[in-house]
């Protein structure tokens, strides 16, 4: 499916009063790009939104003792994304909703950082475990209107997440110890999900 296709299909989205389209998939499958791709060619009346302003902050997760499993399900604060898809599907009048985003340069989530105005017509929101079946992820997949999966070639998204990590710092040995570690054990969960999806898209190489 080329891009003008996905294109006209969330513009069909914004016929309602407001939808919300989520867009799944393992990390570095390219969510996020795609989301501010179609927030760009839509326009005004459209938002991206990610799931990672939910993150649970580094001192929470070395109090819970999940450091190293960071991105997996339980490092997540999924009750309050959850909230979050509510409110932002309830379209309060006059209300702008406020979302946390996440800055990877300090692998921190920043509250309050992403105001959602009450003239937007679509969110596109983003992440791994919009389509988990465990709960409390499991309430997510009601409140979308649609979900889209990214189907990337596995070789090709290691070498992307590789190159993801050593932007942000990480030696080779570190980008690639958590390339295949934590984050090959939650793209296996992830992937396990895309039969819920209402669309697979394919994700060729950059």
């Amino acid at each position: 499916m080329i891009f003008a296709d996905l294109v006209a299909r969330a513009a069909a989205l914004m016929d309602r009063d407001r939808a919300l389209l989520g867009i799944c998939g393992a990390p570095a499958a390219g969510k996020s790009t795609l989301a501010e791709e179609l927030v760009a060619a839509l326009g005004p009346a459209s938002i991206h939104i990610g799931m990672d302003g939910f993150h649970l902050a580094q001192v929470e997760l070395t109090r819970l003792g999940r450091t190293e499993r960071k991105g997996a399900p339980d490092t997540f604060d999924a009750a309050g994304y959850v909230n979050l898809l509510r409110r932002l599907r309830s379209r309060p009048p006059g209300e702008t909703v406020y979302a946390p985003s996440f800055r990877r340069d300090l692998e921190e989530p920043i509250a309050g950082a992403a105001p959602v105005p009450p003239e937007i017509r679509l969110v596109v929101t983003e992440g791994n475990y919009l389509l988990l079946p465990d709960p409390p992820w499991s309430s997510v997949r009601d409140l979308l209107d649609e979900v889209w999966f990214l189907a990337a070639p596995e070789d090709d998204r290691h070498q992307w997440l590789i190159d993801r990590h050593r932007a942000f710092g990480r030696t080779l040995e570190q980008a690639r110890e958590r390339t295949f570690g934590s984050d090959e054990r939650n793209a296996v969960l992830i992937n396990a999900t895309s039969a819920a999806a209402d669309l697979v898209v394919p994700v060729t190489p950059r």
